[in-house]
């Protein structure tokens, strides 16, 4: 891919007649594996909505504001083959008797769940096994969506957006409502994720998600870019101090970091 994943050039987004954010300039190339960190209310949800064409910036005079792989739009069955999404928005929206196992099949299809006549091939039954298998929940195929535990439907929705192998895998806040455990589970399959021959987009507030393999970071504040850059150049005290509005003290360890 000759063009970035994303680029955003002067791209606003206007909400109550409010401007809840600004993007001067920004790519985010294929294959990258970038942490989008900032507080709550910094814009980082729109960024994302901006992304994944749910949010229209204002419009300009001189061009899209947006691109997507170097285009203004996109066929639906094609975008899923550059992004795979994750939130918890999504996962609200499944009916709790789903099955988990419709819900990866579903990715197929952009769908929320699986019609009637929705024509789902072997083949495609044959990777929704074999995802699930790889994300460690293949005996919870059967069981309905709305029984799994928080970590376990992320892991299925996980598996839903690798249904059609996106270049990107982009997610949202993607600890939110794990415990300890689940957390650390579910941090170290983000790792075995993030490969060179996929990207990875980590959207959060919380700076103990960014796992090792995220090498660059773009801080949000009042939903403008404050800082975009290398990993270790950006995870300091002061950084993170001003990012977050308090006097923070970061550890680092094996490449994970930890704010006091």
């Amino acid at each position: 891919m000759d063009a970035p994943l994303l680029l955003l050039r002067s791209a606003t987004v206007v909400r109550d007649g409010r401007a809840i954010l600004h993007v001067d300039d920004l790519a985010i190339g294929a294959g990258e594996h970038v942490a989008i960190l900032g507080p709550n209310g910094s814009g980082k949800s729109t960024l994302i909505g901006l992304l994944t064409r749910d949010v229209r910036p204002v419009a300009r005079d001189d061009g899209p504001s947006v691109l997507l792989a170097g285009r203004e739009r996109w066929d639906l069955m094609e975008a899923r083959r550059l992004l795979g999404v994750v939130s918890n928005a999504l996962q609200e929206d499944y009916a709790d008797d789903v099955s988990t196992s419709d819900v990866v099949l579903s990715g197929f299809f952009g769908s929320v769940g699986l019609y009637r006549s929705t024509p789902v091939t072997a083949p495609m039954r044959d990777r929704a096994s074999a995802l699930l298998a790889e994300l460690g929940i293949a005996e919870l195929a059967p069981r309905a969506f709305g029984t799994l535990s928080t970590g376990e439907a992320r892991r299925a929705l996980i598996a839903r957006a690798l249904a059609d192998e996106p270049a990107t895998l982009v997610l949202d806040e993607p600890c939110d409502g794990l415990d300890p455990h689940a957390t650390w589970s579910f941090l170290r399959t983000l790792r075995t994720l993030a490969t060179p021959e996929r990207g990875l987009v980590l959207v959060t507030h919380h700076v103990d998600d960014i796992i090792p393999e995220v090498d660059r970071v773009i801080m949000l504040r009042d939903g403008r870019v404050i800082a975009d850059g290398d990993k270790a150049e950006l995870m300091t005290s002061g950084r993170l101090s001003e990012l977050f509005g308090f006097p923070a003290r970061v550890e680092e360890r094996d490449g994970v970091y930890r704010l006091w």
